[in-house]
């Protein structure tokens, strides 16, 4: 069964920092494309930040400059470095990826839990 799980999700300060990682588990061929998402109750599920599998990189453009995305793809785990945290950073993320995966066999989108993050002002 394939599975992602996040964590480092928690209470912070603003001006605070934390660090999310997403942990993939499960038959995995390859991944392709992972992202962090998050959302806040009412909302759509909005993109953070995303990297491909040849280590490209975007931001949406309310946390360039403060959030950086990485992956270690030996371990398949991905991060989220949040810095400079804000109140209106506030949601529960979610660790989204697109991979193949051996059983069940193909290319899918698969997602996490989610983690919750506060930031406090």
């Amino acid at each position: 069964q394939v599975q992602l799980v996040e964590s480092g999700g928690g209470l912070v300060q603003t001006g605070g920092s934390l660090r999310l990682s997403c942990a993939v588990s499960g038959r995995i061929f390859s991944i392709n494309d992972m992202a962090w998402y998050r959302q806040t109750p009412g909302k759509q599920r909005e993109l953070v930040a995303a990297i491909t599998r040849g280590g490209s990189t975007n931001y949406t453009d309310s946390v360039k400059g403060r959030f950086a995305i990485s992956g270690d793809n030996g371990k398949n785990t991905m991060f989220l470095q949040m810095n400079s945290l804000k109140p209106e950073d506030t949601a529960v993320y979610y660790c989204n990826a697109k991979m193949v995966t051996i059983w069940p066999p193909g290319e899918r989108v698969y997602w996490g839990q989610g983690t919750q993050v506060t930031v406090s002002s």
